[in-house]
């Protein structure tokens, strides 16, 4: 049996959709559904147990699972409630480490790109403890998330006791099905796509950067599907341990991925330019790009989807069908 935390939000269900897409029905989901329609996510799959969160590690007392994927978090950027994020995201994280470890059970966790902060110190996937504490997250939960590394990557440098297998995934620019649920935290062609859709101009922020256009800021945007085969290909490849950028290592601003949601819908795009508030101007990020260079030396040599593909691909499977959940 595998766990997955988070199984109900946006990466977890498409994880445990690809895990049934695979043959695989011997899932456990933790998480909270909450009264947002969340459970939507998990309609279409079969799964063999659903774990509150409360009730999670008495579950695992005893148990023996084939791998912990670890999805669950609380991921706003915006979050405030600093003893919540930090029980959430840092100690039931430490928890599961330390069963895993006990266990015997592979851990892949969620790490985020939110760490790299304003991305000063750049966004290279050097794992040293070294290079990871010369990050300064912007945010609680890039901090949350950072604390968690360090932890791990602490262990590991003094050869304290470990799961068999342990990685960190930094993701970065996710979109695709699925995220719904997540209000404002959604990719920009969900939140965008109605308006495309009904004709109506689709708004971005102005720059207000020198030499930087409107528009231009730039992300390093993934496809959920590429996000979720990078977890398929660890638990593949038991022998690889360590935090890893994911991401497609191409930046490309907003106005590109704008441009591309309407391409799929086959319509000139109609874009407009809004101030950015000032609450956010003088700490939002101009720029992301992941450096992949620790994931493809470790072996994974896929090939992400393009941000057109990407697009495409949400947009006539999910978002332009009466059906749009995985």
């Amino acid at each position: 049996m595998l766990l997955v935390t988070g199984g109900a939000g946006f990466i977890g269900s498409n994880m445990v959709a690809s895990l049934n897409e695979a043959g695989r029905a011997d899932i456990a989901v933790n998480d909270v559904l909450g009264s947002d329609g969340k459970w939507r996510n998990l309609a279409g799959r079969q799964i063999a147990d659903f774990v509150p969160p409360a009730d999670l590690l008495r579950w695992l007392d005893g148990r023996r699972l084939d791998a912990v994927i670890h999805l669950g978090a609380i991921s706003s950027t915006t979050a405030t409630d600093a003893d919540d994020v930090i029980e959430t995201n840092f100690r039931l994280s430490l928890r599961l480490l330390e069963w895993c470890a006990a266990a015997r059970t592979p851990f892949i966790y969620a790490s985020s790109a939110a760490t790299y902060g304003d991305g000063q110190a750049g966004f290279s996937d050097d794992c040293s403890l070294v290079a990871l504490k010369r990050l300064t997250p912007m945010n609680l939960y890039g901090w949350s998330k950072h604390l968690f590394d360090l932890a791990v990557v602490e262990r590991a440098a003094r050869k304290g006791k470990l799961p068999p297998q342990w990685a960190g995934l930094k993701f970065f620019n996710v979109f695709g099905p699925n995220e719904y649920h997540k209000g404002e935290m959604m990719s920009l062609v969900a939140k965008r796509f109605a308006e495309a859709k009904a004709g109506r101009p689709v708004r971005l922020f102005k720059s207000h950067r020198s030499g930087i256009g409107d528009g231009e800021q730039k992300r390093d945007f993934i496809y959920i599907d590429d996000a979720v085969g990078v977890v398929h290909w660890l638990l593949q490849t038991p022998s690889v341990s360590g935090i890893f950028n994911v991401g497609t290592g191409q930046a490309r601003s907003f106005r590109d991925l704008m441009t591309a949601m309407f391409a799929a819908l086959g319509r000139e795009p109609i874009i407009e330019y809004i101030d950015m508030p000032d609450s956010i101007r003088d700490s939002y990020q101009y720029f992301t790009q992941a450096q992949t260079e620790n994931l493809r030396r470790a072996g994974f040599n896929a090939a992400f989807a393009t941000l057109e593909q990407g697009v495409t691909r949400y947009v006539k499977t999910y978002l332009d069908r009466p059906e749009h959940y995985r």
